[in-house]
């Protein structure tokens, strides 16, 4: 089958001992036989390698710190956490708000300590937070690094992660996150204590159609309204487009600008990715097909 890899450090990929190639960010691919049980390393400098074999078991159950997306006949893995390999502790900063002590340090990953009245929660961050600041946002902490942001709760979840620039710090938190495509476009999200509110494209051109298609599917996912973008036609049928797009968890682009794929969870860290073609007329969503 095609198995596409990318991780979240650049890595030295090899299979079977054979080394293969560079995987990182962008999704590289090769083919693999489950039946064939072959063992995949992928290396980062300074962390520790990652390990697996590739065979049934694996496509049911991958490993913490690996996810696996199944589309089509293809399958895309993704390496989500990294150890560094080197196992000291290192205190970044500690604060305190109210009762609540906060401690972020590194100690191969990258961990933020929440110390609230006689609970404890040991909450671990993405690398990118390994340099970040933090402060309130309503009942929630607001951390910020440069790239970055989470929204957390005193009980230790988190409410929000994701990628972007925060611009309004508040009860209402508003970010613009990145959708990495070639015009550059942003959406613009809003929070309230961590319950996702509204969503906006945002781009220095017309906005393209995937980006247009894309603003629809995530004011689905957070709950805002999402007539503005439908036809007049199609506009009051959202219940029946809630059910006929059923529970998904996040919408990614694909290689037609014309096509969102929506992914749902399977299992813990098993996802399958449905693509939806999106037809658009005057400047509004009027179908929706699956492909």
């Amino acid at each position: 089958m095609r198995v596409f890899f990318c991780a979240e450090q650049t890595c030295a990929f090899f299979v079977n001992g054979m080394y293969l190639g560079i995987v990182n960010g962008f999704e590289r691919s090769t083919e693999l036989d489950p039946a064939d049980g072959v063992f995949c390393e992928l290396k980062a400098e300074k962390y520790a390698p990652v390990r697996f074999s590739f065979d049934e078991d694996f496509l049911f159950a991958p490993p913490e710190g690996v996810e696996l997306y199944f589309f089509g006949t293809a399958a895309g893995v993704h390496i989500t956490d990294f150890i560094r390999s080197d196992p000291s502790l290192r205190v970044v900063w500690q604060q305190r708000f109210g009762d609540t002590l906060l401690t972020l340090c590194v100690q191969g990953r990258v961990l933020l300590n929440l110390d609230h009245g006689k609970q404890f929660y040991q909450i671990v961050l993405p690398f990118s937070f390994e340099n970040c600041t933090v402060s309130r946002a309503g009942r929630l902490f607001l951390l910020e690094s440069r790239t970055a942001f989470a929204l957390i709760g005193e009980d230790g979840k988190i409410r929000v992660l994701s990628e972007g620039r925060v611009t309004t710090r508040d009860e209402a938190v508003t970010a613009e996150v990145p959708l990495h495509d070639s015009r550059g476009t942003l959406l613009r999200r809003t929070w309230v204590n961590g319950e996702p509110e509204t969503c906006t494209v945002l781009s220095a051109h017309e906005p393209t159609q995937a980006a247009y298609a894309l603003a629809f599917f995530e004011s689905l996912l957070v709950g805002s309204d999402p007539a503005p973008y439908l036809s007049p036609a199609l506009a009051p049928k959202t219940g029946l487009l809630r059910q006929f797009l059923g529970t998904y968890r996040a919408v990614v682009l694909t290689e037609k600008p014309d096509v969102i794929g929506l992914v749902y969870a399977r299992k813990e860290r098993v996802f399958d990715v449905r693509r939806f073609r999106v037809t658009i007329e005057e400047g509004k969503i009027a179908n929706i097909s699956a492909e």
